[in-house]
């Protein structure tokens, strides 16, 4: 996966991260991911976005070059990984959703939990974080470089296997169709709106 490919608009890079592979090594061996849903959020014009008011120092990295990880931390618990999209100054990325663990099976399943079934391995980006490994320490890191995580091409998935709908949880613009997953995949996480969502004004 060439750069290029990741320095476009994040609601056209999220689809085509669909069936990518994403590996993370470590010295207690590697696990890869198969991304099966994906969400695009893209910076100024986003209200949902966490770069929509600009950049502070826990979102800068959104700023930067695409094909870096911004990493966050969920309502103080958990970790998310999202791969930085669009142009320099945009602040537009995606967020990985869920996948299916294709390698390194067992490791992923001793960060998660022994009982824990394969769908539910990395099924809603805390766990997809969680079994990769993926802490505030890898926010920045290059996955088309130089930096423990890859991200390679994997199966392609065809267009009409692509669904969409809205983003999960979201509170501001809940009903921009920016999610995207492999239609009919087991490890695709279940839809949930924010009971406080606001949409938005009709006109708008």
């Amino acid at each position: 996966m060439q750069r290029s490919d990741l320095a476009r608009p994040a609601h056209e890079v999220a689809p085509a991260l669909l069936g990518a592979r994403l590996t993370h090594d470590t010295a207690d061996g590697a696990v890869t991911i198969e991304i099966t849903e994906v969400e695009a959020y893209s910076g100024a014009i986003d209200p949902a976005s966490h770069s929509h008011r600009g950049p502070t120092e826990r979102n800068r990295v959104m700023f930067g070059e695409a094909g870096h990880l911004y990493v966050y931390l969920s309502y103080g618990m958990h970790w998310c990984a999202n791969i930085v999209t669009g142009t320099a100054g945009e602040g537009s990325g995606v967020l990985l959703r869920a996948g299916a663990v294709v390698a390194g099976t067992a490791l992923a399943r001793e960060r998660r939990g022994l009982k824990v079934t394969d769908r539910n391995l990395a099924r809603g980006p805390a766990c997809l974080a969680q079994a990769l490994g993926i802490d505030i320490s890898l926010s920045a890191a290059d996955v088309l470089g130089g930096s423990p995580l890859r991200l390679e091409p994997g199966r392609a998935v065809e267009a009409g296997g692509v669904a969409r709908g809205p983003r999960v949880g979201v509170r501001l613009a809940p009903d921009l169709p920016w999610r995207f997953w492999i239609a009919g995949d087991p490890t695709v996480s279940a839809y949930k709106r924010n009971p406080r969502a606001v949409p938005r004004p009709t006109g708008s």
